[in-house]
């Protein structure tokens, strides 16, 4: 639910287009009004399917500045936090499942 792609580099690294966003990976706003914005994910709302990212921020009609949700289809992981360990099993998972698919074609 919360996918989005990874970045050329990252993808020719682990093998893998797709990877669920956590809090602490870096990404590239592609699309919207903060395209561009290079940022943190400082939260993840799977409730719905939007991240704050730090950068990505608008002020408020009292002057205060508010963080802007974006949808997670709009962004480019650019940096992955492997901090977690089952993360890193994902990776090794998903890596080993698109070299199999390839062998069988």
């Amino acid at each position: 639910m919360l996918g989005a792609r990874l970045s050329n580099r990252l993808r020719e690294k682990h093998a893998v287009r797709t990877l669920t966003v956590r809090q602490g990976d870096s990404v590239r706003i592609s699309r919207g009004d903060f395209s561009g914005i290079d940022g943190k994910v400082i939260e993840v709302d799977t409730e719905n399917s939007c991240l704050l990212i730090e950068g990505a921020a608008r002020e408020n009609v009292s002057g205060a500045s508010i963080r802007v949700p974006v949808h997670t289809s709009n962004v480019i992981i650019t940096n992955l936090n492997l901090d977690d360990k089952f993360r890193k099993r994902i990776l090794e998972r998903k890596k080993s499942e698109s070299v199999g698919e390839k062998v069988k074609e």
